[in-house]
């Protein structure tokens, strides 16, 4: 096995532990969300008066937020999952020049090599 088939093969599973991690940041995030639904649904919460904490409507926009964030993730460590499985992993999807080890290990969801992630703003 060459060297980068090696790397890419260690970067699959830290693909793997991301995504992970990914669904259960996801998990948590919807069970604050049930339970802020479940506190406005009780409308006894003063939503806006407390003046020591935040509101339900400010936590609420917070966990949407990140939770679009996570999904995000998830959709771009699934979108390097089918690149392994097609065996495309590790080439740029605009030049198809390999993408550096080094960008794949900092970031290891990236499609692109970091001049095409330049043009494309990304």
């Amino acid at each position: 096995m060459s060297d980068r088939a090696a790397d890419i093969a260690a970067l699959a599973s830290v693909i793997e532990r991301r995504r992970a991690d990914v669904e259960v940041r996801l998990a948590r995030l919807d069970g604050d969300d049930a339970l802020l639904r479940r506190d406005r649904a009780d409308g006894t919460a003063d939503d806006e008066h407390d003046p020591e904490g935040s509101t339900l409507s400010g936590e609420w926009a917070q966990i949407d937020a990140l939770r679009r964030a996570a999904v995000a993730e998830r959709d771009r460590l699934d979108a390097a999952r089918e690149r392994l499985a097609a065996h495309t992993y590790g080439a740029c999807v605009s030049c198809g020049r390999p993408i550096p080890i080094e960008r794949l290990q900092a970031r290891p969801e990236a499609d692109r090599c970091v001049s095409c992630a330049s043009a494309a703003g990304a």
